[in-house]
């Protein structure tokens, strides 16, 4: 289970996280929206261990990770960045069997159990006749879902994702958030996604926590965060919430002639 508690983080000794206290359950998803600068990445950072915390902590079964090795903590938590990252000179099937670093034996050495991890977590993106490609030769929708194998490989409890659809066309955008989606379903994984499209949140969230200047605002199911009144004042904009037919979700629109107040 992860947890923040109290938790304040930043940059330079300043805080722009404050006070963030959360509690994540398995096989549950969590999308952190909110406006530009609102603290979304330093979240998603912080959660991961990769920015100092100035106070309180993030706990994995009670346990703080700023007190764990990095090669422990790596074995918990994986992060899928986005795809601007990848070196272009790899496979893909290197880049993915990279997931398997926390678990090398002291030469350092891929094994057929490691390899074999690589081929299922292609396999589990539909990614598998892309092995043999140089990283940089592929699309930028086939780069991500690498990132996303790349993440499985590493066999981790707790997923991290910073803003993953942003360079996404639909198709890939639907593909990725679908993927996230069964990982949660099937794995049991804990997964926290970024994102900014707040009808993308909607469609695979089962809670959205918001956030402006550092500072969580709502915590809880999409029906909870999504209304009109808390997302109109959160993003200075008159906006309209509607129950999409039939479908998961809500449709979040500015209404017609609203301008930024």
């Amino acid at each position: 289970m992860l947890k923040a508690n109290s938790l304040f983080a930043g940059y330079k000794k300043k805080p722009f996280l404050k006070n963030i206290n959360i509690q994540v359950n398995p096989g549950e998803v969590i999308v952190v929206i909110g406006p530009n600068g609102s603290g979304k990445t330093t979240l998603v950072r912080s959660l991961a261990g990769d920015i100092t915390t100035l106070s309180g902590n993030v706990t994995i079964n009670d346990v703080p990770i700023n007190k764990m090795k990095a090669r422990d903590r790596a074995k918990l938590i994986s992060v899928v960045p986005q795809s601007s990252s990848l070196p272009g000179s790899f496979t893909v099937e290197e880049t993915v069997s990279f997931g398997r670093t926390p678990y090398l034996n002291i030469f350092g050495r891929i094994n057929a159990e490691d390899e074999q991890i690589a081929i299922h977590s292609l396999e589990r993106v539909n990614a598998l006749e892309l092995r043999d490609r140089k990283v940089g030769e592929i699309s930028g929708g086939e780069q991500q879902r690498v990132l996303l194998a790349r993440a499985i490989a590493q066999q981790t409890p707790i997923m991290l994702m910073d803003e993953p659809t942003t360079y996404l066309d639909l198709h890939y955008q639907v593909n990725f958030l679908n993927l996230i989606k069964k990982l949660a379903i099937e794995d049991k994984k804990t997964i926290i996604v970024a994102l900014h499209d707040l009808n993308q949140a909607a469609s695979i969230a089962d809670r959205i926590l918001l956030l402006s200047e550092g500072q969580i605002i709502a915590f809880g199911s999409p029906r909870e965060v999504l209304r009109e009144d808390i997302i109109s004042s959160t993003y200075n904009l008159k906006v309209k919430v509607s129950p999409m037919d039939g479908e998961p979700g809500f449709l979040v629109m500015p209404e017609n002639g609203s301008q930024p107040r």
